[in-house]
């Protein structure tokens, strides 16, 4: 089978198209016959090196983490899905799966669900970290609920795309940031005040909010805190917690790792099925190409997700 691999941190010449064995399966594991593969920040950050000191990879790997396809195989323990289940999920390397840019993969069962019925697999492959990301930050870290208000930094996004949408389905109030060419697109996913970063200062425009979701960091996370109200939160995917600006303002605040499990991969399912969540693909790449996605994603600032077909 082919698979995208690299033997070498680096750049996008790192990345090498390999003919490699099928992943065999192992306990707990199933084996997917891979239709697509999303791609997130965090391949091209595992390409360059940015976790090795943590999460060192085992030369030659294979890359990607997010995937759609059908089940060919099942692994001993293995009681919920069966051989031609169509399943979504997650298959990173550096969290015991086989990687996700490849024609077959191997992932822990704990870490994929039945993929959406109305979602196409391109489609399904684009959900998996990110989709988990906003679900876990809103649903269970801050708990929002109908009325409240939220502001989702970096909008049109993979994970801002979707926080929107899941922000709105609760009932909230959403404002979020984006560059001027996206405003009408964070709109049209259910943002009710959109405003340029570039032009506006956010931390002027609002106040007394009860939520913010920073997936920007830097400069932004820090003005975030003025935005909150006494008793807010604020939940970012970059910085750890300021102690000091959270005694100022007297808010919390979370650093999210986030966690994909089969449980909230069906509850975004659910969602998608609903028609509460519509998934945006800004562009797709055969698996040949993976150098070039990985490229595009880390150089650019996609509207929605980046996705790779592979059958």
């Amino acid at each position: 089978m082919k698979a995208a691999q690299i033997s070498k941190y680096g750049g996008k010449e790192v990345v090498e198209i390999k003919e490699v064995p099928k992943p065999a399966a192992s306990g707990g594991h199933v084996i997917i016959e891979n239709h697509a593969a999303g791609v997130n920040p965090a391949d091209w950050k595992i390409r360059e090196g940015y976790f090795h000191q943590f999460a060192p990879l085992k030369f030659p790997a294979t890359l990607g983490g997010d995937f759609s396809g059908v089940v060919a195989e099942v692994g001993n323990g293995v009681n919920e899905f069966r051989k031609g289940d169509e399943i979504f999920g997650q298959a990173i390397a550096i969290g015991g799966g086989s990687g996700s840019f490849a024609e077959f993969v191997s992932a822990d069962a704990k870490k994929v669900a039945k993929k959406p019925r109305k979602a196409s697999h391109l489609e399904a492959a684009a959900v998996p970290l990110a989709g988990v990301s906003a679900w876990q930050a809103l649903a269970e870290h801050m708990n929002l609920s109908k009325g409240q208000k939220i502001l989702i930094h970096g909008g049109a996004g993979g994970i801002g795309s979707f926080a929107i949408q899941i922000a709105k389905h609760t009932g909230a109030y959403v404002a979020t940031t984006a560059s001027a060419d996206d405003l009408d697109f964070v709109k049209n996913l259910g943002a009710d005040e959109a405003i340029d970063y570039k032009k506006q200062r956010f931390d002027e425009l609002l106040k007394n909010y009860d939520a913010v979701f920073d997936c920007i960091g830097g400069e932004t996370y820090a003005r975030s805190f003025k935005v909150l109200k006494r008793g807010g939160m604020i939940v970012s995917m970059l910085e750890q917690p300021n102690k000091e600006l959270m005694e100022q303002h007297g808010v919390t605040a979370i650093s999210q790792f986030t966690q994909v499990t089969s449980e909230k991969l069906a509850e975004l399912a659910k969602l998608i099925d609903a028609g509460a969540i519509k998934i945006h693909i800004d562009k797709t790449f055969p698996l040949d190409e993976t150098a070039d996605a990985l490229e595009h994603l880390q150089n650019n600032h996609p509207r929605g997700k980046v996705v790779i077909e592979i059958n």
